[in-house]
């Protein structure tokens, strides 16, 4: 078995991200205005530094919860950071600021970009704010479930209590928002990003298929709720021969390890003082390990306890004794704070192996006729190992194991769970948040435990986040605080 550090490539200056991430600790909660921006700054200003504003939320706050609630983490015996996250009992505070930098930073340099875009006829700047204000409005949603949306970003208009909008009617505004930014993109246009795109640095045939991804992705996320929209909705992706991201194409921003421009998670963790809060779960652990699972990605995904095992703690088991061996997350999820290759790692907003997986589900459900959901799953599996430096042989020998390799002859229910779990380990360390809202949308993983140490009881786990404090406290129009185990719209198991 071979095992590479990944290769980071820099797709921007150091100077551009210092710019981007700086923006991101202000002290405001007005969702509508950002008064800390200069009214004037241009699209290329504008645009890097929504990209990082998303990424600094989706790569350090919700990859903490998100690592959680997915099990892939678990809280250190030997520090308390975030007890109260394996408790199920955040404070509504404790959203606050990943809620303010996705609105007031994010969503309104993109509603930026898209008005002055539009107006000068920079029409690729215009495509990529309309696919990423619906790729962050549908973090928000999936997450929050009823959020501002029709109303907000219009402080300039006097509306500084944004009506909160149904997770429907959000997923029905995005769904076009999305589609209206593919339309837009237009790869032999002569002006488009360059450098200032931190993600695919101005190539518009990946923002294209990006644009795909998403709307696959959401269209999936409604299979439970509305089954018959996202047949149609898939049907028409098929029928207009979408492409989707692939081989080596995720949509991620790279980091560097000089001038503060390191991973948000592994910058995060050194402002604690490199104490580590994160251990690994028994719930990954036991499972890559299984004498019928093998799987070596275990080892570039968790560094060994000091005795040199892979062992796991039992999700939210952190009154064991600090001197309990335990698995550090490993390398690539800026996680493990004496490991100065985790500043490095990417924070990956969609991978091309999680865009296989989409796929395969798709296709398993009969709603995607021009795939192969065998074909696709073991795609999936193979970007996987691949992103993480593995070799052919490594690929072929473990989707060659019984216990892995793809239920052909099985019930649709099979495949849709073989895919989840595949596609829950392929997120290990990257995107925590996204494999949690699969997991709340289709029950898998099966084996998921309730935190050792939860308020809520032995058979309740957690279903959202909470609303922040400042939308309790400011918002005229706010509909009232939700319970941590109420479902979103779409959670229907």
């Amino acid at each position: 078995m071979k095992k590479n550090k990944l290769t980071i490539k820099v797709l921007v200056l150091g100077a551009i991200l210092v710019g981007s991430v700086s923006s991101c600790k202000k002290d405001y909660f007005d969702i509508n205005t950002d008064p800390n921006y200069p009214a004037n700054a241009d699209v290329e200003q504008l645009l890097p530094s929504a990209e990082a504003a998303i990424a600094h939320v989706i790569g350090n706050n919700f990859q903490i919860v998100g690592g959680l609630y997915s099990q892939y983490w678990t809280q250190s015996p030997a520090s308390s950071q975030y007890k109260i996250y394996e408790q199920y009992s955040p404070a509504a505070s404790d959203f606050d600021f990943p809620w303010q930098i996705m609105y007031s930073d994010a969503l309104f340099d993109l509603k930026t970009i898209d008005t002055k875009a539009t107006a000068d006829g920079r029409l690729q700047y215009a495509a990529i704010s309309k696919i990423l204000t619906a790729y962050s409005f549908q973090v928000l949603t999936d997450n929050f479930g009823d959020i501002p949306y029709s109303q907000a970003l219009q402080g300039g208009e006097g509306v500084l209590s944004p009506k909160y909008d149904a997770q429907e009617a959000v997923y029905n505004g995005i769904i076009s928002t999305v589609k209206a930014g593919i339309a837009l993109c237009d790869e032999n246009a002569e002006v488009h990003p360059g450098s200032d795109d931190l993600i695919f640095g101005g190539d518009m045939y990946l923002w294209r298929k990006f644009g795909n991804t998403i709307l696959l992705k959401m269209y999936l996320r409604l299979s439970e709720v509305n089954p018959t929209l996202a047949q149609q909705g898939i049907s028409e992706l098929d029928v207009n021969a979408a492409e989707f991201l692939s081989y080596e194409e995720s949509a991620k921003i790279n980091y560097i390890s000089q001038g503060g421009n390191t991973n948000p998670l592994f910058s995060a963790i050194q402002e604690l003082g490199s104490t580590q809060n994160l251990v690994a779960s028994a719930t990954t652990i036991d499972y890559m390990s299984d004498a019928n699972i093998n799987d070596p990605r275990m080892e570039v995904l968790y560094q060994p306890a000091l005795n040199g095992s892979y062992v796991g703690l039992p999700q939210g088991l952190y009154t064991a004794s600090a001197s309990t061996p335990t698995a550090y997350p490993g390398l690539i999820t800026g996680g493990y704070a004496a490991d100065e290759t985790s500043a490095l790692a990417p924070v990956v907003f969609l991978s091309g192996s999680e865009s296989f997986f989409l796929q395969s589900e798709a296709a398993a459900r009969g709603w995607l006729a021009s795939a192969d959901a065998q074909l696709n799953y073991e795609a999936g599996i193979e970007e996987s190992f691949t992103t993480l430096g593995f070799t052919p042989t490594d690929i072929s020998d473990y989707i060659a194991q019984t216990a892995i390799a793809y239920p052909a002859a099985g019930t649709t229910q099979d495949k849709i769970k073989a895919i989840i779990t595949q596609k829950w380990l392929s997120l290990c360390g990257t995107e925590g948040i996204e494999a949690w809202a699969e997991w709340r949308r289709t029950g898998y993983p099966d084996f998921f435990v309730v935190s050792a140490n939860s308020l809520l009881g032995p058979t309740i786990f957690p279903a959202r986040l909470l609303y922040p404090s400042a939308e309790v406290t400011r918002n005229g129009n706010f509909p009232g605080q939700k319970l941590i185990y109420d479902k979103v719209w779409w959670d229907v198991n």
